[in-house]
């Protein structure tokens, strides 16, 4: 069975490595990810994965596994930062207090879809303003949810969490086995 990994984010198919699983195909969906007027930040990342997931062209048999994740301050959508004083908007805006990571896992087989979400609640320490420039100068907040990856440099701004690690870098590991369990994905492959 061939798994076709919808996102060219390399922290996912790390992610997806590390119970086993290593894509026979990355192709990236490309959709408006823009969200709608007045939605919600876990129905709008749960309506990403499955419009990713729905727009990678494959052959029936074939699995397709696509993820969104973002960061929601309340009601507020704190998505990928276009630039570096946006980044920095979204750093201080989250700098001491909790906020919601959530990350929606959407899997498609022919016209069956598979999906679930998972939201990790997070608390980042107030930051100096020594380290935002820091932070911002490393440019690791580039291409990540809410401006910060919790993989990197920010883990050091982060005292707890609540909920799934891999989910706040991008794939809920657990429900992602679980998923792809349930579409017939073969893990776990005894040696030969």
């Amino acid at each position: 069975m061939r798994l076709i990994l919808g996102s060219a984010s390399p922290r996912r198919k790390e992610l997806l490595a590390q119970i086993g699983v290593v894509p026979d195909a990355v192709c990236p969906a490309d959709i408006d990810e823009s969200p709608r007027k007045n939605e919600l930040p876990r129905r709008y990342c749960t309506r990403m994965a499955v419009e990713k997931a729905r727009a990678v062209n494959a052959a029936p048999d074939e699995l397709v596994l696509c993820g969104d994740t973002t960061v929601a301050l309340g009601r507020r959508i704190l998505g990928k930062p276009r630039d570096a004083d946006e980044a920095a908007a979204f750093l201080r805006a989250l700098s001491g207090r909790r906020h919601s990571v959530i990350t929606a896992v959407a899997l498609r087989r022919g016209d069956r879809l598979w999906s679930r979400e998972v939201v990790t609640a997070v608390r980042m320490k107030r930051l100096s303003g020594a380290e935002l420039r820091a932070y911002l100068n490393s440019d690791e907040w580039r291409g990540k949810a809410g401006g910060y990856g919790i993989q990197g440099l920010a883990e050091a701004f982060i005292p707890w969490i609540g909920g799934s690690f891999s989910g706040v870098v991008g794939l809920p590991l657990a429900e992602t086995a679980g998923l792809l369990r349930a579409a017939g994905y073969p893990l776990y492959r005894e040696a030969s």
